[in-house]
């Protein structure tokens, strides 16, 4: 035990005060945890991380869930042990964050609903094997106080850049969305959300942690500093945050929410009178005070028929749209034998013929396309998508439709990934997002997806579109901030106008990069003096 305590309040200067002396006792009991109990402290240290998270939103629990990680690590004797501590927590993490997930598995009960404790626990077990590999980096090179937060902040960073890009990346719950409902969440603007990811672990884990490991007063000033710091952002955040401004002829958009519930969605009975709610959504009236739509927009899968099988009916939304175009979900179908479908953004003009059309490229695996088909199959996997596997888009891209500015074009999942929602150096002045989070239930993964779609507008500084099936459909301005919503559950339309975006932001133009590096370099400068100390 003197080693443990020795590890968490190294060469101490003074004694502690006795306010923080329960803090050090309590960080010496959780670096002397064994077995069992070790992984269990782990393991809800995560779950407990998941309440920073929109629809919970209290951040400031990561101030204990992350010293109490560091304190495991510090007890650990070996990095093997310390990546047990990490897969623990990662598990404990993405297993309540991420259970949404298992209600796609009970739209069709009758052949999925044997899949869903494999679903909603094999996919944590999986990502918290990225938190193992930090937390084995974080004991291995920095046995040392207080820069054990910072190399686990590092550590956790890289990896979680990792699951950004790897086996066509998972960057869902990245650690920066905990300020979401926050003004913090407006640096991501300069840094990006990996670069906040950073600061996150960084700030939230430094002062217990000092505090537990008293050195005389200097710990009082380096615990202030990173609440001082998160301060200072909170407020530059806030004071960042204006009105947004519109250009004299700034567009009206028609956001059309018909709440199709997925289990009777492309049920015949049903589809009709999810069709008829679309129809009558948008020829309703317009709004005086903004004027009529300049584009009715329509969510992902908005319709069960094929548009280019059906000019009857596309003729038809035409008349009712008066004069504007109609941007939707659709399936799309090209060739035979065997077809290839496309989850398809398209667009019908106002004469009702087929305009442009975006087809979706970053595909939900399990959900979109079936990885490894052939084992799946044999083992009795089918695909949750209800026609079979999808056919990849050629990539991003920006669409230009006649009345509207050019727009970045994403459907659902795409909008999860920071890097890609703009393509290249195509500046667009907005982005639509269409989707269908009818597969996620009612709690936690249509909030957390709206919250997603926040952080790129203040990532990008434009303003997001967003029609969701069943809910959240908003209108997003620059600033992330939510002009016009309608809730889950509800149909109707929203007019909006179209925001202007702002300049290029920081992110906008050099991307993940420089956080990246900045993280990398703070790697190597922490492992440069253990390096040396165990060559002398």
């Amino acid at each position: 035990m003197n080693e443990i305590r020795a590890r968490v309040r190294p060469r101490e200067s003074s004694a502690a005060p006795m306010a923080f002396a329960p803090v050090s006792a309590l960080a010496v009991r959780i670096a002397g945890a064994r077995g069992g109990l070790r992984l269990v402290l782990a393991v809800l240290a995560g779950v407990a991380m998941t309440l920073g998270h929109v629809p919970v939103s209290i951040p400031l629990i990561w101030f204990v869930a992350i010293p109490v990680l560091v304190w495991l690590i510090d007890g650990a004797e070996h990095p093997v042990e310390a990546a047990w501590i990490g897969w623990g927590a990662g598990f404990g993490y993405f297993v309540t964050g991420l259970h949404w997930i298992g209600h796609a598995f009970l739209v069709d009960a009758e052949k999925f609903a044997w899949l869903l404790p494999f679903a909603v626990t094999l996919l944590p077990a999986g990502l918290g094997l990225f938190w193992a590999a930090a937390f084995w980096l974080a004991q291995r090179y920095w046995p040392w106080h207080w820069s054990r937060v910072l190399s686990l902040a590092a550590a956790l960073t890289v990896v979680e850049y990792a699951r950004t890009h790897l086996f066509t990346g998972f960057p869902w719950a990245l650690p920066a969305y905990i300020w979401s409902e926050t003004g913090v969440v407006q640096v991501t603007a300069w840094i990006g959300s990996h670069g906040l990811t950073l600061l996150t672990v960084a700030l939230t884990g430094l002062p217990l942690v000092v505090l537990a490991g008293w050195r005389g007063r200097s710990s009082l000033a380096i615990a202030a500093g990173p609440l001082a710091a998160l301060a200072v952002l909170w407020a530059a955040g806030a004071a960042r945050v204006e009105d947004p401004s519109y250009a004299d002829d700034a567009g009206v958009l028609r956001i059309v929410q018909p709440n199709a519930a997925q289990d009777v969605k492309w049920d015949p009975d049903h589809a009709q009178d999810f069709f008829d709610r679309l129809i009558r959504e948008t020829t309703a009236a317009a709004d005086p005070t903004i004027g009529s739509p300049s584009a009715v927009i329509w969510p992902e899968t908005a319709v069960t028929f094929l548009p280019v099988d059906r000019p009857d009916l596309t003729q038809a939304i035409a008349e009712r749209a008066g004069g504007a175009p109609v941007l939707l979900g659709a399936l799309h179908r090209e060739g035979s034998e065997p077809p290839q479908w496309y989850n398809a953004l398209m667009v019908i003009q106002p004469d009702g013929s087929l305009g442009d059309r975006y087809d979706k490229h970053h595909l939900v695996p399990f959900g979109e396309y079936l990885p490894f088909e052939g084992l799946f199959t044999a083992l009795g996997l089918r695909q949750l998508a209800n026609r079979g596997g999808f056919t990849p888009g050629p990539g991003p891209r920006v669409m230009d439709i006649d009345g509207l500015p050019p727009f970045a074009a994403l459907i659902c999942y795409e909008m999860i990934f920071p890097h890609e929602v703009v393509p290249g150096a195509e500046r667009p002045a907005w982005m639509l997002q269409i989707t269908n989070d009818a597969w996620f239930g009612g709690f936690a993964g249509p909030q957390q997806h709206l919250a997603q779609a926040r952080i790129r507008a203040i990532e990008q500084g434009l303003p997001v579109a967003r029609a969701a099936n069943t809910g959240i459909s908003a209108m997003i301005d620059p600033y992330g901030q939510i002009r016009h919503a309608l809730a889950l559950g509800e149909h109707g339309k929203i007019d909006a106008k179209l925001p202007q975006p702002l300049d290029a932001t920081l992110y906008s133009r050099f991307g993940d990069w420089p956080a990246i590096l900045l993280t990398l370099i703070l790697l190597l400068a922490l492992h440069l003096p253990h390096h040396f100390r165990s060559t002398d």
